[in-house]
């Protein structure tokens, strides 16, 4: 360990001096380096080239316990402590969740519909049924809000809108969008969470153009691989290219 410490940090110090601050000699250093790499070693930089590859895919998210199971999918059988020092001897480091952002707020005065879905997520044609939800986004600028609008015939995004804040607009238009896009007969249903936004009076007059609102949970799903993205991401850099 100390003529493995003492090569790394060679190039920043004289090895001179790296030697008696660890108290070994200059002669069994350089007859360390001299010697044949051991089976370790050789199995080491194997894996060493194995977990940077699944650290890269998995954009810097991905710790000990998540690329152990991807080793072990590819028949490498190893402790998570040796990941750890691979990871650590590579100076990876695992980028943590950002923390959790409310989106919903159901204390509120305004009317609540019932819910009709009742947890039916399956329509058997298009323009039937449609879902809605708020999520975010975290940029270098700050929080950006998301609202879509999904068809659950066939799980495409009909209607999406993005801003900085998340007044009753930002779902109005999503839903607008929608509308625009695919003119839906009257009859469809909307089944979206109990949130002011979707509980406001304008959204109740926008619904009343062309559908029922039915709230409920459905889309969470749709956002977790948007929201795990680290903010260093080159597309969630800033508001402006995360819209893009």
């Amino acid at each position: 360990m100390k003529y493995a410490w003492i090569k790394q940090h060679a190039t920043d110090s004289c090895v001179n001096r790296l030697c008696r601050l660890l108290d070994v000699s200059r002669s069994a250093y350089y007859a360390w380096l001299q010697r044949s790499t051991t089976t370790t070693e050789k199995s080491d930089k194997v894996l060493m080239e194995m977990i940077a590859s699944a650290f890269k895919k998995s954009r810097a998210t991905y710790g000990t316990r998540r690329l152990k199971k991807v080793l072990s999918r590819q028949d490498r059988v190893v402790s998570r402590r040796r990941i750890g020092r691979l990871m650590c001897d590579a100076k990876l480091a695992c980028k943590t969740r950002r923390r959790f952002k409310v989106t919903t707020n159901s204390k509120h005065n305004h009317p609540i519909a019932e819910n009709h879905l009742a947890r039916q997520f399956k329509a058997s044609q298009p323009n039937q049924v449609y879902a809605g939800d708020i999520t975010y986004i975290y940029t270098q600028e700050g929080w950006l809000y998301l609202a879509v609008v999904i068809d659950l015939f066939s799980r495409q995004i009909v209607g999406w809108s993005m801003a900085e804040h998340m007044r009753t607009k930002l779902v109005n238009d999503a839903l607008l969008m929608a509308i625009w896009k695919r003119k839906p007969v009257k009859g469809l249903l909307l089944h979206t969470d109990r949130g002011s936004q979707y509980a406001s009076e304008s959204h109740r007059d926008l619904l009343k153009l062309m559908c029922q609102s039915f709230p409920g949970h459905m889309v969470k799903q749709l956002y977790a691989p948007i929201r795990n993205l680290p903010a260093t991401n080159s597309h969630w850099l800033s508001v402006s290219r995360s819209r893009l």
